[in-house]
């Protein structure tokens, strides 16, 4: 029994290492919706890096998301440890590496525990439990941290459960090590997961403290250094052992209830509104996210019937207790309100396609005593079966209640899955076409300027375009803002501009098209650029603005062969507008200092219709002569559709729609 039971785990592993990778490839290939995913990468490339901090060399325009500023410094505001499990599978090839092993250290490390508590089938099947619930297939296959610190939890439970079985003082410590690291991966999940463990030591020392204390101290004298080693970190990069660093970053994001804010998102999270939300969060964590739905979440509900009227003991209620703890602890925690998007619509927000995260430690707990439930569920009908029936009837009998009862599950389990997969598959669709430009990867030696249509961020949302610690790699990434600050800080690379076609909105398949600009930096005495812009023919007028600052001057075009020739040039900290246009009214337009150059030009159809052209030039005449980067080329439905959504992406679909921009410089004399 004891081989087929450990090839019985190892199955059920490499089942969820198979899933994890599968799930990680194809339903996540460019992340998910939770730009966390990226800061634990930044974290885990600095890890392999020896760098605990980044030092950028041009402020703001390279500060990745959810990182804290400390002087020339940044840091990311999550513990390193999740970000090591990833670095992990980086060193054996690939960061994706890691996830199966994750998934499959969950499975095997819940089946061990059942097993410690239940015994081998009660194990297995509980091992099978977890594998099959939408929430662990989903969180197998993205880099958050939730499913690396239950691994930790669970690597406590069954060491700490052995230990407390054998007597060892070396499983003693490896629970220690365990639950140490997981307080200094997540603090407030670890103590949650930890707490009934805790007590049952402490049931332990009250009934036989002699032989119960050796152990009970190794554990808590490791546990303790994990601990320190935490409030270490935190002295390291807070310079405070008790700040940590998501408290540094916010310092009302966290824990209790009141007055509590992230950036620019507050509330005030009243008792009320906790258990309001947490009983949202936990209807969905037992209808929807566990194997089985209702009907899983049923038969753990039964599993701890069974246990409390037959099978009760101090090691039962350590894994029952977890049901409490991280219940009632996550009512404390505004982050449960988060992940809900609209609290009147269940299905909204993040726990519509990543699930209930925080309470990820539940499934533990849920499915020890579900599959507690269903062996034990088993048994009492083989026997009842066999008082009532002939024995090949009472066989074929509880097998047809098997079968049914699996298919039923399966097919409930499924159901369940199948929404946020879906909802998964179709932003990674909009991800794959977001990311088109970067099929090949970024060009060699270059610096992309990237949109921030979520704030000054890196990796928010473009979480696949990082960079290297040391800003070093094949491409740099920076915030579009400061172009020519951003040039000066990498003179020896190539400068690109990254832009797509429509609204950042993933969920909502936006972007369409997403394009890489070559990005020209050109001075002299004089600059030019020259713009050659479709015209189709049903169009019946064109009109041109060109702006600085809060000077404009208007133009009349006729268009040449379907097409308007502009030339813009500036000299002397003056404008010039020539080619195919006529000016309306004067013409005194200026530059001073660094600008932009805006020219708009509206293609008009009969009616009123038509579409706008915006090119956005950035100016620099802070010198004697003049500097100005390739301009931003947008084409939009009208002018106050302009202004970063609306990238012109050239298609073949609409020849008649083009635009062309050459750069030139005049050279001092």
């Amino acid at each position: 029994m004891t081989r087929r039971w450990h090839w019985g785990v190892l199955a059920l592993a490499g089942v969820a290492a198979t899933l994890a990778w599968v799930v990680s490839t194809t339903v996540f290939p460019y992340h998910s919706l939770n730009h966390d995913e990226g800061v634990y990468l930044q974290q885990a490339a600095m890890l392999l890096d020896g760098q605990v901090f980044l030092r950028p060399p041009l402020e703001d325009a390279l500060r990745p998301w959810f990182f804290v500023e400390a002087g020339d410094r940044l840091y990311a505001k999550y513990a390193p440890v999740p970000a090591l499990f990833f670095a992990l599978g980086e060193l054996f090839g690939a960061y994706r590496l890691a996830l199966p092993g994750i998934a499959a250290g969950v499975v095997a490390l819940t089946a061990l525990v059942a097993r410690e508590v239940f015994g081998s089938r009660v194990g297995l099947l509980a091992g099978a439990f977890v594998l099959a619930s939408p929430l662990f297939i989903i969180e197998s296959g993205v880099f958050l941290p939730y499913a690396p610190t239950t691994l930790l939890n669970l690597a406590f439970a069954y060491a700490y459960l052995r230990a407390d079985r054998t007597g060892s003082r070396r499983w003693a410590a490896v629970a220690g090590g365990a639950v140490g690291l997981a307080f200094f991966s997540r603090p407030y999940t670890a103590v949650l997961f930890a707490t009934p463990f805790i007590a049952h030591a402490l049931w332990t020392l009250r009934a036989d403290w002699r032989a119960a204390l050796p152990r009970q101290a190794v554990t808590a004298a490791l546990g303790l250094l994990g601990v320190g080693v935490a409030l270490g970190y935190n002295a390291l990069v807070t310079g405070s052992a008790f700040v940590f660093p998501y408290q540094a970053f916010a310092p009302l994001d966290g824990l209790g209830f009141g007055q509590r804010r992230l950036l620019g998102h507050e509330i005030v999270y009243t008792p009320e509104l906790a258990l309001r939300v947490n009983r949202v969060v936990l209807d969905l964590f037992f209808t929807e996210w566990v194997a089985g739905g209702v009907f899983g979440s049923l038969l753990a509900a039964a599993g701890v019937v069974w246990a409390a009227r037959r099978e009760w003991s101090a090691r039962a209620a350590a894994v029952a207790g977890v049901f409490v703890t991280v219940s009632a602890g996550n009512v404390y925690f505004w982050g449960t309100f988060n992940i809900l998007g609209d609290v009147s619509a269940p299905g909204d927000g993040l726990v519509s396609v990543l699930g209930p995260y925080y309470h990820f430690d539940l499934l533990v707990p849920t499915a020890v005593f579900a599959a507690l439930a269903a062996v034990r569920g088993v048994t009492v009908l083989r026997g009842v079966a066999r008082e009532r029936f002939d024995p090949r009837v009472a066989r074929a009998a509880v097998a047809l209640v098997v079968v049914v009862s699996l298919g039923g599950g399966a097919v409930v389990t499924a159901g369940n899955a199948a929404d946020p997969v879906e909802t998964s598959l179709d932003v990674t669709e909009t991800y794959e076409t977001a990311y088109a430009p970067f099929e090949d990867g970024a060009p060699a030696d270059s610096v992309v300027l990237v949109p921030d249509p979520y704030g000054d961020w890196l990796n928010h949302p473009f979480q696949v375009l990082r960079n290297d610690p040391g800003f070093d790699g094949r491409a740099v990434y920076a915030i579009h803002d400061r172009p020519f600050a951003v040039a000066d800080a990498f003179p020896n690379r190539s400068l690109y501009r990254y832009v797509y076609r429509g609204a950042w909105n993933p969920a909502a398949g936006s972007p369409s098209a997403a394009r890489l600009q070559r990005v020209r930096d050109v001075s002299g005495a004089a600059v030019t650029m020259e713009a050659r812009m479709g015209v189709p023919a049903a169009a019946t007028a064109t009109t041109i603005r060109v702006a600085t600052g809060g000077e404009s001057a208007y133009y009349t075009a006729e268009p040449t062969n379907g097409a308007v020739d502009l030339t813009v040039s500036v000299r002397d900290g003056r404008v010039s507008v020539m080619g195919d246009v006529s000016v309306v009214g004067t013409e005194s337009l200026t530059v001073t200092g660094r600008e932009t150059v805006r020219v708009s030009a509206f293609v008009q159809y009969g009616g009123g219709d038509g579409f706008t052209y915006r090119l956005s030039l950035p100016v620099d005449a802070t010198g004697s002569g003049v500097r100005a980067l390739s301009p931003r080329v947008e084409r939009c439905a009208n002018a106050r559709a302009c202004g970063g959504a609306a990238a012109y992406v050239p298609s073949s679909t609409r020849p008649s729609v083009f635009v062309t921009v050459s750069m030139t410089a005049e050279r001092n004399h």
